[in-house]
């Protein structure tokens, strides 16, 4: 129950069933909700919702409701695999704080009532023109997600932008993926994943930077540990992770050193001769004056920086050196940095100045976070217009205009605000509404603190999402229920560039309904709908964009249906018309494909470009009174984001600590007095968390670790900003230990329960 809900008095006036709500609809608006598939021999197939491996799972119903998942045998991705997410994904959609009606909120009175959704629909756009009115369309922003499919998010992009004056609009796909789309967009002149799942292995070396598949993709970890060719596994981070456990080479160097690293295994790689000349001169600009700027990263300064002996260093270049097939692969301790851009550069540098991309085993990979942060990146039509056009070239939006029969003037000539641009807009009393669709800002940005004030600032607060409970929805003036996954169709695109379907296969709960469908009851009540006209169904809005498609390196064109990607088991874009029929109608397309195999590049001159700047400080270092350093990152395989859905799974909570919890290096708790299990307050120059400590080798003296899925962690990040991708960095902060006062263990196991019941 969220807040203002339980402490309301009373609730009022209680809507009536769905389906007499879905008449009205009907009668008034011409709209209604998707059916269920019709579903034979009581299964379905789909793709897994939680994260970018994509996953196929089949899906089992008993008397038409989903029963149980399995993993797909047949499907490319996980070949009969799935992690205790996926097979736990049908249980958390049954959950007692589903939002199952729509919510009303009188700051007034602190009361809330329950309204139809015409009422919902109606006092939502009333609000939002009224506050445009008054203080311009820029005063209202919206912050989108990679949880829903693609046919919701353009739909949305193309709603708030084209149909409703939303200027500034951005997802969570910001803290996530946003370094590597701008890094490989520079690089290759597209934002381009050039790999498939099966170059893990090809693969004679792999080297994770700041990434641990280990848990937070742990199929993708099956398909490293299938690689035959005994290969040499690299693990660059600073903690000594599950993947470094395994690793032929664990690099422990400082953290945010990975920069001069890899200046510096650049440079002893030109030293021994394995420079690629032949790709280099055909496929390639810069080399030249990268080798000019390298010469100054020696072995020793390389060493002296990073922590590391020069051995281990000699090591490395020698395997990067004199192997055939090598692939790098980061996530997030790449992107979530204040120079992540330049780190994911100075990856791509070291695979193109080897020749290691557009071969099987090879390739610079971004493993993506999210399960659609792909189908984010190319059709949410926020930091790029649509399709992964330019908001600011008049030819991009002339083709767009064209292509959806959208006025020209409808669209903007700049992408509008970041999502750190946002929050400050709030601040400076720029930004007076926010429309937040299946993201929980309050826990998830950085010193969420503040973000929790700043949403506390605005006049009108509307939270689209399928929980009640949490922390932003707990601010929200007015709650629009949506589904779920499995309560909705649409496609999802995955780290490998492969695009899937999910079916709907089960009813929302109550009167919640799909965001595509509230999305056209908004369009049609705010009195756009007639812009998208043709979108009637999300089917619809996937044949729009693959037409958007036509031309551009994601062409989409060649894929037929949604039948198809399900027979098939997903398409990795592109696949044009012209592909299709250059293998005949009849014929499936390849389900391994690379980009790059033919040294061509996106770049008009088809080449790819080498980038490099100095190396910057971190903003903030231990000091005399913040000595730790925080680093940040995922707990365990069955903990996903803010757990607003792993926490509803029984057996996923009994899976990961029940207690919040700090880790920290032996010397360092010796000194302090800390035991594992004790109580410690942690505090940075913003905020505080209560936590148990554990007492652990894995991390250097000076460094603590905390879970990203804890909803104080972030009350202790600072919110710094990489300048390209402007991403947040959440894994360097400084932070104190405080061991609290010894209490007695009975007193110590009431708080516990205090706590897990939500009780002061």
């Amino acid at each position: 129950m969220i807040p203002w809900l339980s402490n309301a008095p009373k609730l009022i006036a209680k809507t009536g069933p769905l389906t007499d709500q879905l008449k009205q609809i009907e009668t008034h608006r011409g709209l209604g909700v998707l059916p269920i598939a019709k579903v034979p021999d009581a299964t379905a197939n789909s793709v897994c919702g939680y994260c970018s491996t994509g996953c196929g799972l089949q899906v089992h119903l008993v008397d038409g409701k989903p029963v149980n998942v399995t993993p797909r045998a047949d499907y490319p991705v996980n070949r009969g695999m799935a992690c205790t997410k996926g097979w736990e994904a049908i249980r958390v959609l049954d959950a007692a704080d589903r939002a199952t009606v729509p919510l009303l909120r009188d700051r007034n009175t602190n009361t809330v009532r329950e309204i139809p959704w015409l009422e919902a629909v109606s006092h939502f756009c009333r609000r939002i023109k009224g506050i445009q009115q008054r203080y311009g369309e820029d005063s209202v922003a919206f912050l989108s997600t990679g949880q829903i499919p693609t046919e919701e998010m353009a739909f949305l992009g193309c709603l708030a932008k084209f149909g409703m004056g939303i200027k500034h609009g951005d997802g969570n796909t910001r803290q996530c993926m946003a370094t590597a789309a701008v890094a490989y967009k520079q690089s290759f002149g597209f934002d381009s994943p050039p790999f498939t799942y099966e170059d893990f292995e090809q693969s004679d070396v792999l080297m994770f930077v700041g990434a641990n598949p280990c848990v937070a993709h742990p199929i993708l970890w099956q398909r490293v540990l299938r690689n035959r060719r005994n290969p040499t596994i690299i693990v660059v981070d600073p903690r000594k992770t599950e993947t470094a456990m395994a690793a032929t080479e664990h690099v422990q160097a400082k953290p945010k050193s990975d920069l001069v690293l890899l200046y510096g295994l650049a440079r002893e790689v030109d030293r021994r001769g394995a420079v690629d000349w032949q790709f280099v001169h055909q496929s390639t600009v810069g080399f030249e004056a990268l080798r000019e700027f390298i010469a100054e990263y020696t072995l020793d300064r390389t060493a002296q920086e990073t922590g590391l002996s020069t051995e281990q260093l000699h090591r490395i270049a020698d395997h990067l050196s004199a192997s055939k097939r090598v692939s790098f692969w980061w996530t997030m301790g790449v992107n979530q940095s204040y120079q992540g851009v330049r780190t994911a550069q100075a990856i791509i540098n070291l695979a193109l100045m080897t020749g290691n991309i557009g071969r099987p085993g090879t390739g610079a990979n971004s493993i993506t976070g999210q399960c659609n942060a792909m189908g984010s990146r190319l059709f949410s039509n926020t930091s790029s217009l649509i399709g992964h056009h330019d908001f600011s070239s008049a030819e991009h939006r002339q083709k767009i205009s064209q292509r959806l029969q959208i006025p020209e003037e409808k669209i903007p000539t700049d992408s509008g605000w970041a999502y750190d641009q946002i929050m400050d807009g709030i601040d400076t009393g720029r930004v007076k509404a926010l429309w937040v669709i299946a993201t929980n800002t309050a826990h998830s940005w950085t010193d969420s603190m503040r973000a929790k004030r700043l949403l506390e600032k605005l006049d009108f607060l509307v939270v689209q999402d399928m929980y009640t409970t949490t922390e932003t929805a707990q601010q929200a003036d007015l709650i629009l229920p949506a589904a779920a996954w499995g309560e909705k169709e649409g496609t999802f695109i995955n780290s490998e560039r492969r695009i899937g379907t999910m079916k709907r296969i089960a009813k929302s709960p109550g009167q919640a309904l799909s965001d595509f469908s509230i999305f056209r009851l908004i369009a049609q009540e705010w009195g756009c709908d007639s812009l998208f006209a043709k979108w009637k169904s999300p089917a619809d809005v996937f044949e729009s964009l693959k037409i958007i498609s036509e031309g551009m390196p994601n062409d989409m064109t060649g894929i037929q249906s949604y039948e198809q990607l399900d027979a098939v088991g997903g398409i990795q874009w592109p696949w044009s018309s012209l592909d299709q029929n250059s293998i005949g109608a009849d014929r499936e397309p390849s389900q391994e494909r690379r980009l790059f195999a033919d040294g061509k590049f996106f770049h008009p001159d088809g080449k790819a470009k080498f980038l490099f700047e100095s190396p910057r400080d971190m903003p903030e270092t231990p000091n005399q009174e913040f000595p730790f350093l925080l680093l940040t990152g995922r707990g365990t395989v069955s903990q996903w984001h803010t757990q607003t859905r792993t926490s509803k799974s029984p057996v996923l909570r009994a899976l990961y600590p029940s207690d919040p919890y700090i880790e920290i290096h032996p010397e360092d708790a010796l000194r302090l007095g800390i035991r594992t299990r004790d109580w410690v307050l942690v505090e940075s120059p913003r905020g505080k968390a209560r936590v148990q400590a554990f007492v652990v080798s894995t991390l250097q003296v000076g460094q603590v670790f905390m879970p990203m899925h804890d909803h104080q962690t972030n009350h202790l990040t600072l919110q710094h900003i990489d300048p390209y991708s402007r991403q947040p960095s959440f894994k360097n902060s400084i932070v104190r230990i405080v061991q609290e006062p010894k209490t007695p263990k009975r007193e110590r196991r009431r708080e516990r329960r205090r706590e897990r019941r939500g009780e002061p």
